[in-house]
Parts: C-alpha cells; structure tokens; sequence
C-alpha cells in the first residue's frame, strides 16, 4: 500500500516521530488496511462491517468547545455548547501528540461544502483505516490531490479512540472527549470509536462559519423534483430525514446537511449516513440496495460469522446500526450536490406521544415556532443512555450542533421562508393510536403519501381543520392515507385519554417555549399549543 512518511506535512499539525502514514488512500486499499488491523470484517455482498465498541451512538456530555477571546462572544454558551478552559485544551492536546508517537495514522484532505464559494478545506487525521474510510464517504473530495502540500486545510481533526482523557486533569466529563477549538481550528477526538463524531463535529463547526458569511446552516435533508422544486426535510436522528428525501421520483441533494445562501440550497457532504435497523427493500429500496455494495461501510449490523450474510433486523448490539456510503451510491443523486431555493419545507417529529397528527400545514409564525421548539422524541440508540423513544426539544430540530444563539438560526429561516413564499409543513412520523408502548408507528407509505401529496401541490385545494390544541391546520383528506389517521383522536380506544396526552404535550411545548418569549415576536407566540380550551 502506498504511503507516506512524517516528513510530508503533519508536522504543521504538531505530530512527529510516527511510523508511517497512509494519506488519501482508495477504498480498495482502505478495505485492506481495516482488514488488516482486523477492524472489520468483509460482508458477502461487498460492504465492510464494523463494530464501535461501548460507543454505538454520539456522546453529547463529552463535547466542548475551548472558551477563547475570537469565538466567545459568538458561542450560546450552556448545556450543548460547554466550554473548556484552554489549558485544558492544550494539556489534552499535548498528551495526544505524544499518543500518536510511533503510530501509523491515515489522513484524508477534503472538504465541506458543495458550493465552492462556501467551501471549506478540512483534514481528517484518523488512527483507525474505517474512520478513514468513513470520512471519505462523507466529506466531498473535490480536487484533493495525493500531495498534502496543494491541500491547504482549514479545519483539522485529530481522531484517536485509542487514547482517553483524565477528567480532573483535562477538564473533561469522562474518559471520552470531543473538543472544537476555533482559534487552534482543530478537533480532537478520543476515547470513543463511533464513526458519527467526526462528521458531527465538521458539521458543528459549519453552524459557525456559514451564519457568519450570511448562509443559513441546517440540520435537514433535501431533495429536488423533475421541475426544480426544492424541498427540505428538517428533523433529529431517526425521525426520517434520510428515508424521506431518498425518493426515486425526486433527485437526492444529501440527507442531513444543508446551507442555505443567496443562491439557494447546498449540500455540505459528499456521503450520506443512513440508520439501517430493520430496512426494508420494499419500503427504502434505494437505501436498502447499499447494503449489497462494496465500499459502503456498517456499523454494528449483525452478521453470520459463516456465511457472512445480514441480518438488519438484529438490534442486539443497538437499535443505531448505520450505513455510510458516497451520495453517488444513491441513483438519482444530484452530482453537484446544489439547486435552487425551496418550495417546500417539511418538519419531522417521531412524537412519542402518539397525539400530533400525521401532516398539518403551518404559517410563517408557526414554522419559527415549530423551528425553534424542534420537538421529537430522540429514537433509541443515537446517544448514550437513550434505549427506548424519549420526548424532547431540540431547537432547530439539531442543538447538540448549533453553536450560536438559535434566534440567529430562526432569523435566516423566517427572512428566506418570506422571501421565496416557502409552505411549510409539520410531518408526525412518530406513534399514532396511542403512546409509545402501546400505539404503533405511522405507516411509512402513508408518510410518504402525505410527503408526495404536500410536494405536488395536491394539498392547495383540499379543506383545513384548525387542530384546537396543536392550533395547526390539518387537510381534510389526502390521496392514498385513509381520513382516520389524519385525525389521531379517532384512532385512540379512548378519547379521554387521548385528551389528556395533548394536553400534557402542549403544556411541555408552553413550558420549553419560555426560553425564546423574549425573542420571539407576538405573532411567533402566540402560534403555539393551546394548553386550555380556545
């Protein structure tokens, strides 16, 4: 396998002595290497299959971003965004150069950003060959040559799950830490193997840059239609983002980042990471069909030590098996990875509750109510801890990654949602007929039903229902999703209890709410739930 040796360039990112390194290397040649270091293991079909150890999903109470004089007065500061103290930073940082002394490390150059103008140079560090390989389906390689010398980075990370912090020295929560530092423009990783922290850590740092070159970032997945028409899906892990947007019919821009500019709509990867616990090839064909090829990369999938066959339906080790692969694995992606500016805006939520009906239309105030609420319930397995569904609100349908202040997030939103008319649309996708543990999940087809009908204009002419306690309007009929299920009352046993779970829902709206009261205008306001009768 080709390498490089120290010499060539790591030295400007302080790392020295190491024993070789592999840098820009093929998928083939990353295959070898993990298998190799008995990383992962070779499916019958083609895909490499890894495992992440203790870590199956992101650690949000190890992230910290190191407070500085150039990025602090930009940061909202709190329980997503914690700080660290720079000599903190430093002695960690210090420990993990000497860590990777004699180490035999892979590096990829390539960026973040579809649109050139927005685009940012980053390098990807890696101690493991799949991570490696991870980053190279998810970032977009460009004109990344093999010479580090024409690759200028602007972000670099550093990611070592080998190596592990001390807290009361390094100032950490646990052994586990994924530090930013913007002043430094490096990240450092260590003490955990789940692939998704370095794509979510690229991401961060995009929430910070692009607001600042007045481009909206945005936690969503977007696809485009045969007339142009652009449509973004918001929505946390698992709330179906990936799954909605990879429509045969409609052309895939990328499945869970996005800027927004003047221009209109780009995506900031090159891959897409798909959750693939019990996926169907009826239900998610384009998805599904990954998982017969080589180069795509799984993460905690079960599989036969013999016949080295699948089993997607094995959740035994997490309900957050995933799947990454480059966008160009999907049919109908879009090469450029840009379009034009959205027609609509689909927001997801998997409420728990079983109480939000499947589809309703909302105003321009109800959109940045709903955008800043960012209500869900977060899907078993995609942090730490979560083992079954758990109602939650998170701002921007993505806080764990908003660096600055949502409003500043929800201002971008609501000027462009003016500015280019943009209808927008709340999606349940989440439980119906009753709570989580007793009602079922709202049918994929209806979903997509509704999606299809909302994305083709067949929802302008049909009657609205003001829901009395969401106060959103709900379509009295949609083609292909029987009347029922628009109404989730109607599919409770029990009316009354199905009234009382809304009403603890929108008192849980009301109360989470209060932190945006001060910015919020008293249109936004009062385009909440209604915790007592109109």
């Amino acid at each position: 396998m080709a390498h490089v040796h120290q010499e060539t360039g790591l030295e400007a990112h302080g790392i020295t002595n190491v024993a070789r390194v592999y840098w820009n290397q093929s998928v083939p040649a990353l295959y070898e290497e993990a298998v190799r270091r008995r990383e992962a293991l070779i499916a019958a079909d083609g895909p490499i299959v890894c495992r992440t150890g203790q870590h199956t999903g992101r650690s949000p109470n190890d992230k910290f971003i190191v407070r500085e004089p150039s990025s602090e007065s930009h940061v909202w500061w709190g329980k997503i965004n914690r700080a660290i103290e720079p000599q903190h930073f430093d002695a960690l940082h210090q420990r993990l150069l000497t860590y990777c002394e004699g180490k035999e490390l892979l590096v990829l150059d390539a960026f973040a950003g579809a649109d050139a103008r927005y685009r940012m140079a980053i390098r990807i560090i890696t101690e493991q060959a799949w991570h490696n390989l991870f980053a190279r389906h998810l970032f977009i390689r460009g004109d990344a040559t093999n010479a580090p010398s024409r690759h200028k980075p602007e972000f670099t990370v550093i990611d070592v799950p080998g190596l592990t912090a001390e807290p009361g020295r390094h100032g950490t929560n646990s052994e586990t830490f994924i530090i930013l530092n913007f002043a430094k423009k490096v990240v450092l990783i260590g003490g955990t193997s789940y692939a998704g922290e370095i794509k979510k850590s690229i991401f961060t740092v995009m929430n910070y840059v692009l607001p600042l070159k007045n481009v909206l970032s945005m936690h969503c997945s977007a696809n485009v239609g045969a007339q142009g028409d652009v449509a973004l899906f918001f929505g946390l892990s698992g709330t179906g983002k990936t799954t909605l947007s990879s429509d045969p019919e409609r052309g895939l821009i990328g499945d869970d980042e996005h800027g927004w500019s003047e221009d209109g709509v780009f995506n900031i990867e090159g891959g897409c990471y798909a959750k693939m616990i019990r996926l169907s090839a009826s239900a998610e064909p384009q998805i599904y069909a990954t998982t017969k090829r080589f180069g795509t990369v799984l993460e905690n999938v079960k599989m036969d030590a013999n016949t080295r066959q699948l089993d997607l339906d094995d959740d035994s080790m997490t309900e957050n098996t995933r799947g990454a692969y480059p966008l160009s694995f999907i049919e109908n992606a879009v090469p450029s990875g840009q379009a034009g500016h959205p027609r609509n805006i689909i927001m997801l939520t998997a409420d728990a509750f079983g109480v939000l009906p499947p589809i309703a239309r909302l105003t321009p105030a109800g959109a940045m109510y709903h955008f800043l609420s960012g209500y869900t319930a977060k899907v078993a397995g995609t942090e730490r801890g979560v083992t079954e569904p758990r109602a939650t609100f998170s701002t921007c349908f993505g806080a764990p990654f908003m660096v600055l202040h949502p409003t500043v997030y929800a201002k971008f939103l609501g000027e462009r949602i003016a500015r280019h008319n943009v209808r927008v649309w709340l999606v349940n996708t989440g439980w119906t007929g009753g709570p989580y543990g007793v009602g079922a999940r709202m049918k994929i087809a209806y979903t997509r039903a509704m999606v299809r009908a909302a994305l083709t204009g067949q929802l302008d002419t049909v009657a609205y229902e003001c829901d009395p306690t969401f106060n959103i309007d709900v379509p009295s009929a949609v083609p292909g999703v029987p009347a029922e299920v628009l109404r989730p009352r109607t599919t409770w046993k029990n009316a009354a209890d199905y009234d009382a779970q809304a009403r603890k829902l929108a008192q849980m709206f009301v109360e989470n709410f209060k932190i945006f009261e001060g910015e919020a205008t008293p249109e936004v306001r009062a385009a909440g739930p209604r915790t007592v009768d109109p």
